[in-house]
């Protein structure tokens, strides 16, 4: 069980993990060991996440979002398997976090009376100066 929140428990059967051999520096070591993770959290399916959540989640994962649902997180960091491991879960677990938080609902406010005015006035003086680049009557 991976705990993200009081309300959220996401068990082990919605997390897949798969290793590959990671790609850039590390010697020999990058040939012999798979070290990179592929972390997979069937998102859609999960009975824990509410509905609300997984939208949010949905439009924060982005290219992470699969066709079939699933949330990909992809980590080759680090030379150990464990610790690459370990970093995916934490990027998980700060997704969904972020996914829990309600954005703020925005109250449309009016302009003031003073920066109305002033928007006015620069138009006007940068219309007047427009206007003297014309030709020039004789």
């Amino acid at each position: 069980m991976m705990r993200i929140n009081d309300q959220i428990e996401i068990a082990d059967w919605e997390l897949t993990e798969s290793f590959a051999r990671s790609s850039g520096p590390g010697g020999q070591n990058v040939n012999k060991v798979s070290t990179a993770v592929e972390l997979r959290f069937e998102a859609a399916r999960s009975p824990h996440v509410p509905e609300a959540v997984k939208a949010r989640l949905r439009r924060l994962a982005g290219q992470k979002w699969t066709k079939d649902g699933a949330v990909v997180i992809f980590v080759q960091e680090t030379r150990s398997q464990a610790r690459n491991r370990e970093i995916a879960r934490d990027r998980l677990a700060e997704l969904i976090k972020r996914a829990c938080e309600k954005p703020k609902r925005r109250i449309p406010t009016k302009p003031t009376y003073g920066s109305v005015k002033r928007r006015l006035a620069g138009k006007k003086a940068r219309a007047e100066v427009k206007a003297l680049r014309g030709k020039v009557e004789d």
